[in-house]
């Protein structure tokens, strides 16, 4: 049984939060927020989320071919990203379990099955 946290971000809900320009590139934003989660997956989030830590980078639409690296696993949504996570969510029961959104809905969605839920501020920069 698998006892590391599970840290699942809203990829283009994260990128999106961020005005650096990500409209113009979201592949190349979602690789990047990618890239910056690698360090989570040893370090967590201190002192709220210890490590080591399962990360997990939802993406949709044109960051979809985005890879996963070490450290952090790449799902492509196959339809809405936030249906992905909340199977993501509802397939781990006995995990502790962290959702990065700001989406209100997807919140209440995880929320419901026993995630927490963070907003994208929340990860370290």
């Amino acid at each position: 049984m698998e006892t590391r946290p599970l840290l699942i971000v809203d990829g283009a809900n994260v990128v999106g939060s961020r005005p650096d320009g990500w409209w113009r590139d979201r592949a190349g934003a979602a690789a990047r927020l990618r890239d910056a989660l690698v360090p989570i997956a040893e370090a967590g989030v201190p002192p709220e989320l210890p490590p080591p830590v399962e990360v997990v980078l939802v993406v949709e639409g044109a960051a979809r071919d985005v890879p996963a690296v070490p450290g952090v696993a790449v799902v492509s949504a196959p339809g809405s990203g936030d249906d992905t996570m909340v199977e993501l969510v509802a397939a781990a029961p006995a995990r502790r379990r962290v959702v990065v959104t700001a989406d209100r809905e997807l919140r209440a969605r995880v929320g419901a099955l026993g995630a927490e839920v963070h907003g994208p501020r929340w990860l370290p920069h």
